[in-house]
């Protein structure tokens, strides 16, 4: 028996045995142990694995084949069987969940900084706890014995206090409690360093064999077919008469499958899965552990504990605890083998002592506490540490549901639900852009050194408290624009946004470049001194206003008092042509763009179910140069499309998909490197740009929402009047090479007039302001253009067809029963979204997206609310409620408005003021 203090003792380099040493610091390619320790009374193994024949032969043919026995093939398998497709079969090629899911510590927490995950967490525990028992009267080993948060500070509790007015939303309960409280509920804890803690009674942990097995006989029984011991060995991809590559068939060691659809629920595999069918998936593998102790007197009962600022869980097991967390220098799997099942690394002690040593700290009795079993297996890790789900680009009918994180388990559910949902009506219910693949920048996924570093820096803080304005270190400085040079040299503080290096504020203090990522000192490397860019983000580690928040002030009052200069060239920018261009932008677009070269329209796109797929801006061009990036040369109709960066790449698939299934005859068309994007707002607008510009820009010659070709110091330029922050003003679409030309003419001529640079945090408060809405905050695939007040971009008094028509028509036939509404506090508090709306006493929604309206000196947030008697959400409705919004546990008295707080008649960017 070795003890947990010992281990820490023996846990430091030269006294670790050389047995235990890892081979390599940075990763390890050593195979898995013969040993068998994990916790649980029962696994899959012990009914036969790698017996070498299927448990049934593979038939024919399936209209859904899922690859992966573990959580999310099963619970993928489930939902498509209950959603009604019966045809489906699951192929794994082992035992079930003899991958990574056998060892997982099963943990389910309710809450969490995200309104969708904490539906989709919901869901999974209404599956384990409720339908399958009620299904097939088997239990599946789900135990409900509470969660409780560790805070050690007073941001970490306000995380919490966050988290705990978002449940009240959804009606999970949770409660903070005193340190006294703390220990009254957990005899066996040290509370001498705890701030408070957030308890959530009905968190626990599920058991893997017992729910896989219980999901498997569930699917099974509404007619899915499940084949263990049935590797893939091959995807038949085929091209159609269109040259869409779209799947054809799976081939198994044996037989093949003829399917047009292929799930990839292959966990730590799903990469060299998705190989065989043209697909990259962006995931690594890596060594993920936990220990179990012996028996521990008292702490039967107990709930489990995640303590962050430790970054270590307690999960009870019994009469006992595993203990695990996310350490800072994770071992990577190098050679992911084909043939590992059941199996378990040898723990480097090394690595897991920094979970000990904060186990012992909490539970002091784990010093003297016996070490049963070490449990240390692969799991997938992504950039972002979360899932990859939904159909791959590259490949019509190849699904992703993986690199789950070693959260598989407790997103299961739910995320088995969206994906059925996803293959059977090519959309998910919920807002899943945050996983979607579709949402991968194109130039990341074939960059290992990208996935490896956003990896293991999301590994590294995967406890770290989630704040408002935080930065990635890792995987930066990829893709940068024209200016990226001239605005570092003035102070710039960049955000990264897929991949792109964007303008986030202008700091005074001097320049703040991003350096290689120096993973935070792991593996020898020497982590970066005095690194102006990290201390600013750490400066805004804050649930405060910002210590900038006056320097951004300036930035957007500049630009409402004179004007500024927003750099915009990450946006997308994609050009819709050929001789069917008109057909499909009137299929893909709610608004009438079918109007003569020189106007530009806002829109948005849809799905067939009516959500927002994208909000973006549509030019209508005539032919121009073949070798231009400005004006293209095309046969047919032509439109020049710009979308903000951050979403860029899944408005490109969308856009394909539906050019694709519709069969349209036109190209769309990839501009976004070549083209830089410039756009100069304020009332001042006009008379400095009247300097640099070749063109009459008066209201009659340039009015609001038209666009020219023109000249721009000597450089060929499109302007488009157009405003993303309510002000008058002009975008300024400039070919690369001519960016730094341009934006010095500019800068030049606005000189005497105050011109300042601006970023994206003054463009969000500015924004709001106004009342402009931003795609995938306030507006997303699961918001209806009626709910989000953007029906005037919907062309329903025209006959013309689009992509969710019907569904925009039958909910404005039905009534609208939510609705996104303003609100402003008098009280000049921060607020930054997943604030609780309360109406009347009751509880109608949460706050989508907030920040601070330097002009008008409010707070301003924007939320979608309900009628608690389930009625619909009518203006009147709106107008006749007493509101409040609750931030961290506290309530503030808002006013709701029916228009935008800021400029409501829309006169500045028409030029009057």
């Amino acid at each position: 028996m070795s003890y947990m203090s010992y281990a820490l003792r023996a846990a430091t380099p030269r006294h670790l045995p050389a047995s235990w040493r890892s081979p390599k610091p940075f990763s390890s390619a050593t195979g898995p142990t013969a040993k068998k320790s994990v916790p649980y009374q029962k696994t899959l193994k012990e009914e036969g694995s790698g017996s070498g024949e299927p448990s049934r032969p593979p038939p024919a043919s399936a209209e859904v084949v899922v690859v992966g026995g573990g959580s999310l093939g099963c619970q993928t398998t489930y939902h498509l069987a209950k959603q009604g497709v019966t045809n489906v079969v699951l192929l794994e090629r082992d035992r079930l969940t003899s991958g990574t899911t056998w060892h997982t510590a099963g943990l389910l927490w309710q809450l969490r900084p995200s309104d969708v995950e904490v539906e989709l967490l919901a869901h999974t525990r209404d599956v384990v706890s409720r339908d399958l028992p009620a299904e097939t009267g088997l239990h599946t080993g789900w135990v409900e014995n509470g969660g409780l948060f560790i805070a050690s500070n007073k941001q970490r509790l306000d995380e919490y206090k966050r988290l705990m007015s978002l449940g009240k939303v959804y009606g999970v309960e949770s409660y903070v409690l005193t340190p006294a409280q703390t220990k009254d509920l957990y005899p066996l804890m040290n509370i001498n360093d705890l701030y408070g803690t957030l308890y959530v009674p009905k968190d626990g942990t599920m058991d893997p064999a017992g729910t896989c097995s219980t999901l498997a006989r569930a699917a099974t029984a509404r007619g899915a077919t499940i084949i263990e011991n049935c590797p893939v060995t091959g995807i038949q991809v085929k091209a159609d008469d269109f040259g869409v590559k779209r799947v054809h068939a799976v081939e198994t060691a044996h037989g093949t499958i003829q399917t047009p659809c292929v799930v990839n629920c292959a966990g730590v595999w799903a990469r060299a899965l998705g190989q065989l069918a043209g697909v990259h998936v962006p995931l690594v593998g890596m060594h993920h552990a936990y220990v179990v102790t012996e028996r521990i007197e008292g702490i039967q009962n107990m709930p489990n504990v995640r303590d962050h600022d430790a970054s270590v869980y307690l999960r009870l097991q019994g009469d006992a605890l595993s203990v695990g967390g996310y350490e800072s220098n994770p071992i990577f799997w190098e050679e992911v083998s084909e043939k590992f099942a059941f199996g378990l690394f040898d723990l480097n002690w090394d690595v897991f002592m920094q979970h000990i040593e904060g186990a012992i700290n909490r539970v002091p009795v784990l010093e003297q506490t016996g070490i049963k079993s070490t449990v240390c297996g692969p799991e997938s890790f992504t950039a972002d540490h979360k899932p990859l789900m939904g159909e791959a680009p590259e490949v019509r009918g190849f699904f992703l549901g993986c690199g789950f994180n070693s959260a598989g388990m407790m997103l299961g559910g739910g995320c088995g639900r969206e994906l059925a949902h996803w293959i059977i009506h090519g959309r998910p219910e919920k807002d899943m852009y945050g996983y979607d693949i579709r949402q991968v920048t194109l130039a990341a996924p074939d960059n290992n050194r990208w996935i490896r570093e956003r990896s293991h820096e999301s590994y590294a803080k995967n406890y770290s408290v989630v704040f408002p304005h935080d930065e990635p270190l890792a995987g930066r400085n990829m893709r940068k624009d024209p200016l990226h040079q001239e605005l570092l040299q003035q102070g710039c503080v960049f955000q990264e946004r897929h991949g792109w290096e964007r303008p986030g504020w202008f700091s005074p203090g001097g320049v703040a470049p991003v350096l290689d990522y120096d993973y935070y000192g792991a593996y020898g490397q020497e982590g970066h001194r005095d690194y102006t860019y990290k201390q600013l983000l750490g400066d805004e580690y804050t649930f405060d206003f910002p210590p900038h928040h006056d320097i951004i002030k300036n930035e957007c009052l500049t630009c409402r008092n004179a004007l500024a200069l927003f750099d915009m060239s990450y946006f997308g920018k994609f050009y819709l042509v050929g001789p069917e261009a008109t057909k499909a932008a009137n299929w893909l677009f709610t608004a009438d763009v079918s109007k003569a070269p020189g106007s530009t329209v806002y829109t948005c796109m849809l799905n067939k179910q009516g959500g927002v797929e994208s909000d973006l801006t549509v030019s209508r061009i005539s032919p121009g140069d073949p070798a231009s990036p400005l004006a293209p040369a095309f046969q047919g109709d032509g439109y020049y499309l710009a979308i903000g960066g951050a979403v860029a790449q899944h408005n490109w698939s969308h856009i394909t998909a539906v050019l694709q299934d519709m069969k349209f005859q036109c190209k769309l068309l990839d501009c976004s490197e070549e083209l830089g994007m410039m756009s100069i707002q304020g009332p001042l607008s006009r008379l400095v740009l009247q300097e640099v510009l070749d063109t009459d820009l008066s209201n009659e010659a340039f009015p609001f929402s038209t666009h020219k070709l023109t000249t721009a110091a000597g450089c060929r330029v499109r302007a488009m009047r157009l405003s993303f922050v309510g002000e008058m003003g002009w975008e300024l679409h400039v070919p690369r090479a001519d960016c730094r030309k341009v934006y010095q003419a500019v800068m030049k001529a606005g000189a005497q007039h105050g011109i300042a640079n601006a970023g994206y945090r003054a463009i969000d408060s500015l924004s709001i302001e106004k009342g402009y809405r931003h795609w995938h905050a306030d507006l997303r695939p699961d918001d209806t253009p009626l709910e989000a007040g953007l029906a005037f971009t919907c062309k329903l008094k025209s006959s013309i067809p689009f992509l969710g028509r019907e569904a925009v028509e039958a909910q404005k036939a039905k009534g609208i029963f939510r609705r996104l509404v303003c609100f402003t506090t008098e009280e000049k508090v921060p607020m930054f979204g997943l604030e609780a709306v309360w109406r009347d006493g009751k509880v109608v929604g949460h706050i989508r997206r907030a920040d601070f309206g330097f002009a008008i000196d409010k707070t301003i947030a924007y939320g979608y609310i309900r009628d608690p008697a389930g009625g619909p959400v009518s203006l009147d409705f709106v107008k006749s409620g007493s509101y409040q919004l609750e931030r961290m546990g506290e309530t503030y008295p808002a006013q709701a408005h029916t228009k935008s707080p800021f400029d409501p008649d829309n006169k500045r960017v028409r030029g009057f003021y």
